[in-house]
């Protein structure tokens, strides 16, 4: 066994249970942290396929931003967790049904190389051996894809207008601040001068 093969079956031994971990933990705490490892393992096999983009990637923006906000969130909010498990059987239904299609979508990717062998790097892209796998990624993300890759932004960045136009709501009832009435008031409106006499107190 060379040593790549065995760092490709160590990192895929702990990337599948730190998985089912993430799925069957009790403390939502422990379940992120679990998935943290699940993505630094799977950033090591990355790195052993030669994406070495991908896996910079997996570590600076899932787990570096993406995983540390899950557990943020998840100690911040008070989520009751056994109220939210309490309805899981009346959704059982539908939940077979996705995992019965993803299931089948999983069979027919792995057995594509059976049911047609030349479709298989049909569409791939010529690799040049010249050049490096991100500047190569770059070049082809930027050129070909490049409207793909602006709509996905545009996409992204709608969606981001709209979670802040959804949580900023103005609600009755609640205290907000106002720059512009507190920068417009005048010294009379907001310092008060009292004469104290010797001896008193306010």
């Amino acid at each position: 066994m060379t040593l790549p093969l065995f760092f490709f079956y160590v990192f895929s031994a702990i990337t599948v249970a730190s998985a089912f971990m993430v799925i069957s933990a009790r403390n939502p705490v422990h379940a992120v942290l679990f998935l943290i490892l699940a993505f630094v393992n799977a950033a090591g096999l990355f790195m052993l396929a030669g994406a070495e983009f991908l896996a910079l990637l997996l570590i600076v923006v899932y787990v570096g931003a993406v995983a540390v906000l899950f557990l943020f969130v998840v100690m911040m909010i008070d989520v009751d967790f056994a109220e939210l498990k309490s309805g899981l059987l009346s959704y059982a239904p539908i939940g077979m049904v996705v995992g019965a299609i993803l299931f089948l979508e999983l069979l027919l990717v792995a057995g594509s190389s059976v049911i047609a062998p030349d479709v298989v790097g049909a569409g791939g892209l010529p690799i040049d051996a010249t050049m490096d796998n991100t500047r190569a990624l770059g070049l082809v993300l930027y050129t070909r894809y490049v409207f793909l890759f602006q709509g996905a932004a545009a996409v992204l960045l709608v969606a981001m207008i709209g979670a802040i136009v959804l949580t900023l709501r103005h609600r009755t009832g609640i205290k907000r601040q106002s720059t512009a009435s507190q920068l417009g008031r005048k010294p009379s409106e907001t310092v008060r001068n009292v004469k104290v006499k010797s001896g008193q107190g306010l």
